[in-house]
């Protein structure tokens, strides 16, 4: 249950990143809310994992989950660049993701 916490908590920072250029572009406050909602449900369900998961092993893959997805997103959503090796770089990140949990 604590990496299905870990993963939750990874989508809502890759939400919660989303809502940061929504806010920059938008400013409203609704965009602002959803920022708030999506960050504050990554840091308790990130919380929650702690409590099981070890703290460094915890951290690291949720900081991979969400710069790789919020990268992703940005490529998908708003036309970010899609070079090749930016894309082994993201590669990497989501290796090391890996690998922290087959060594965990």
């Amino acid at each position: 249950m604590a990496w299905i916490s870990l993963i939750l908590a990874g989508l809502c920072e890759m939400f919660g990143v989303v809502m940061i250029n929504k806010l920059h572009n938008d400013r409203n406050w609704q965009s602002l809310v959803l920022l708030i909602l999506g960050f504050g449900a990554s840091f308790l369900f990130l919380a929650y994992s702690m409590e099981t998961l070890p703290m460094g092993t915890a951290y690291a893959i949720w900081t991979g989950i969400g710069a790789s997805g919020g990268a992703i997103l940005g490529m998908l959503l708003y036309g970010e660049s899609r070079d090749w090796r930016r894309l082994v770089f993201i590669g990497i990140i989501l290796g090391a993701a890996v690998g922290l949990k087959l060594v965990s």
